[in-house]
């Protein structure tokens, strides 16, 4: 089992229960295929980047589901032959997960390391005070000349 992000845009002109009808048949159609549905989002309409069949805009459903490949093929099918979706876009997202997850320990790794490395600092001395002078003499100072 694996977890898909699936986002498909509706015709803007189609009515919001013909939306909301054809949401609920795909989620019965996954549940039913043994896939489990983790969350349905209606973004609503939203402006196209081009136009797609004549239309400007679209309304956006995103859909995300934990299931098995074949699963998601038939979904997809599902999409493509219903007249009601423009686009629609799958993108398989436990490999993005797995790949975050993995530079996170390599990173937590490398911090710990750099942790377990770095010198203790040293204890700082004594500061001189405002009113000593830096050196007993004038002639220590260089740039000035000897006195002889």
């Amino acid at each position: 089992m694996r977890i898909y992000e699936e986002l498909f845009i509706v015709k803007p002109d189609a009515p919001d229960e013909e939306v909301d009808a054809l949401v609920e048949q795909l989620r019965t159609h996954l549940t039913n295929l043994g896939a489990t549905v983790d969350k349905v989002d209606k973004w609503g309409k939203r402006r196209l980047a081009y136009k797609v069949d004549k239309y400007r805009e679209g309304s956006y459903v995103l859909f995300q589901f934990t299931a098995k490949p074949e699963h998601v093929y038939e979904f997809e099918r599902r999409l493509r032959v219903t007249d009601a979706v423009l686009k629609f876009l799958t993108v398989r997202v436990d490999e993005t997960m797995k790949r975050l997850e993995k530079r996170k320990k390599e990173r937590d790794k490398r911090a710990a390391k750099r942790a377990a490395n770095a010198p203790a600092s040293p204890a700082p001395g004594p500061a001189p005070s405002l009113g000593q002078p830096i050196s007993e003499s004038p002639a220590a100072m260089p740039g000035m000349p000897k006195e002889s």
